[in-house]
């Protein structure tokens, strides 16, 4: 975030919002696989067009993101690529073999035709882009547009936004529409230059009410940036619809279904002109929307997992390289997002784990989870662990012999009916020597509550995993990693939870 009263070292828009009047084009993505496939067409068309590209993400929430994806062929894409394009803007490079001069400085009398004398370069470029998208989907199977809807087609209601937070509104949309509600989402992909004409092809007529979502704020300004872009395209094309502007995610702030809905419901009563903000509790000028905390999407055919630890515990690393294992061992799709704060090391990590059939779309933190761990006993007290476990789950704790559960966090275990498992996983690591490196001792038994892999290519994996990871540590230390596993296996506790708990 671009600092305001205070330091933020998350994401959100304001620093690619501050570049767009410097001409360069700008082009959002929303997902990890999106990041490889516009890539492609960022680099196609510059090269084309001569117009320099900002490809931008969200920051913390797609670039920290671990997912499996399908990759591009290079071979493929690079029989795209204009080679007289590329040869001309070799020509006009800086060269010293054939040298010019420009960045002159110019007077009234011809500064204002230079500036006009790009028009034709930014008119052509959305039909570019577009065109370099259909063949980059050619490729891929997977199309893309400048605007794209995802929505009934007489929808009354649409949202209109960009980046992460679109996958966000999609999926809230769709479950919507299973239940009769006529709604819509456009996505932005193209935010510069930007297309009227594209956006009017995807909102459809039908829509009464828009709401515009921006993940920046321009204090004093009479609304955020696409929200005056996409107001400024319906007045000029006399679109009758109501237009509002909300802020969301600023600071890498959660944007959650819950939130979609609750945009979604406003807009019932919003009038035109109207501004929000998602998201927090604004008590001081009263511009939040309220939100509906029992709403979830469901997530049939997904396995949630979240751990809590410490950071430098080991913990973080060991759900990369669970997840990275079962991406390249199975045919499961697969996400991983580690949460921390800004103190890093010493700060408490949560590691959200997503396993499943299909192709997972859901950039925002998991709730209530299938499986549970709380590898740090000094975490057990917190209110967010109590409540992060579903129905029927799996509970895992490191629990050092002698140590009580807390009371909240009994309650919450049993009135959940949640099967317990517990391990003393610091007294492990002690006797091989790994200090409070306790991760390997989890790992397993994270694999071994949960039926990912046969035992024994468990053990094989998990074998290779503490080999790769620590040979250049020596041969003690992966020896110490591999007895914590042989360890593990015996030191695992089902625990019997009494209903008055």
């Amino acid at each position: 975030s671009v600092a305001q009263h205070a330091n933020n070292i998350f994401g959100d828009h304001q620093d690619v919002m501050s570049c767009r009047t410097t001409g360069v084009t700008m082009m959002s993505t929303g997902s990890v696989q999106e990041v490889m496939d516009l890539a492609a067409v960022a680099h196609l068309t510059t090269i084309k067009t001569r117009v320099p590209f900002i490809h931008f993400h969200d920051g913390f929430r797609t670039s920290h993101e671990i997912q499996k994806i399908e990759v591009i062929d290079l071979d493929k894409v690079e029989k795209l690529l204009d080679r007289q394009a590329l040869e001309d803007y070799h020509a006009i490079a800086m060269n010293p073999e054939h040298p010019h001069q420009q960045g002159t400085s110019q007077n009234p009398d011809v500064y204002f035709q230079g500036r006009e004398a790009a028009n034709p370069y930014y008119f052509a470029l959305p039909e570019i882009v577009q065109d370099t998208m259909n063949r980059v989907a050619a490729l891929t199977g997977r199309p893309m547009r400048l605007f794209s809807y995802t929505g009934v087609p007489d929808a009354k209601k649409v949202l209109v936004l960009m980046g992460s937070g679109a996958e966000t509104a999609e999926e809230t949309a769709r479950a919507l529409m299973r239940t009769g509600e006529k709604v819509g989402v456009v996505r932005v992909r193209l935010f510069r230059p930007f297309s009227a004409e594209a956006l009017l092809t995807a909102i459809p007529e039908s829509a009464e009410r828009i709401a515009v979502l921006d993940r920046t704020k321009e204090s004093g300004a009479l609304g955020e940036p696409l929200y005056l872009d996409v107001s400024a395209a319906l007045f000029a094309a006399g679109r009758t619809a109501k237009v509002c502007g909300g802020r969301y995610g600023l600071g890498s702030k959660e944007f959650t279904p819950a939130m979609v809905k609750a945009v979604f419901d406003a807009l019932d009563t919003m009038e035109a002109g109207q501004h929000f903000t998602v998201g927090i509790d604004d008590d001081v000028t009263h511009l939040s929307l309220p939100i509906d905390a029992h709403f979830a999407l469901p997530d049939e055919g997904v396995i949630s997992c979240k751990f809590f630890g410490l950071g430098a515990d080991g913990t973080v690393g060991a759900n990369k390289s669970a997840i990275k294992m079962m991406s390249a061992q199975t045919d499961r799709q697969v996400q991983a997002y580690f949460a921390y704060d800004s103190k890093k090391s010493g700060g408490y990590t949560v590691s959200h784990l997503r396993i499943g059939a299909a192709p997972i779309r859901a950039p925002y933190l998991i709730g209530q989870a299938d499986f549970l761990a709380c590898h740090q006993p000094t975490l057990m007290n917190l209110d967010v662990v109590a409540q992060s476990v579903k129905p029927g789950g799996t509970v895992l704790l490191n629990l050092p012999d002698g140590m009580e559960i807390p009371a909240k966090l009994r309650r919450s275990i049993a009135t959940r009916h949640a099967l317990l498992y517990t391990i003393d996983a610091d007294a492990i690591a002690a006797q091989c020597g790994l200090g409070g490196r306790i991760n390997t001792v989890m790992q397993t038994a994270f694999f071994q509550l949960n039926a990912f892999f046969p035992e024994k290519q468990r053990q094989q994996l998990l074998t290779e995993s503490v080999q790769a990871a620590y040979a250049k540590k020596g041969e003690q230390v992966v020896a110490a990693n591999l007895n914590a596993i042989a360890k593990t296996a015996n030191a695992l506790r089902r625990v019997d939870v009494p209903p008055e708990w």
